[in-house]
């Protein structure tokens, strides 16, 4: 399938805003296998990224909600 500039944009412009959390190392993991495990919800599937360690300790991560393919 070609993929154009343009239908790309429209995709990208459909995705929902990203969800940030800031959690203890446990806590983070547990959520992030919970994100995982459920199944596509509306349409969309939700991508865990940017997972990075603070310099508290904690963790921070994104879920970002993006269109099921068809």
């Amino acid at each position: 399938m070609l993929v154009r500039s343009h239908d790309l944009t429209d995709r990208i412009s459909d995705t929902r805003q990203s969800e940030i959390f800031t959690l203890p190392i446990d806590a983070a993991r547990c959520k992030a296998r919970e994100i995982i495990c459920q199944s596509p919800q509306t349409g969309f599937i939700p991508i865990i990224e940017n997972w990075r360690q603070r310099p508290d300790g904690q963790i921070e991560f994104a879920i970002r909600h993006l269109p099921a393919g068809d």
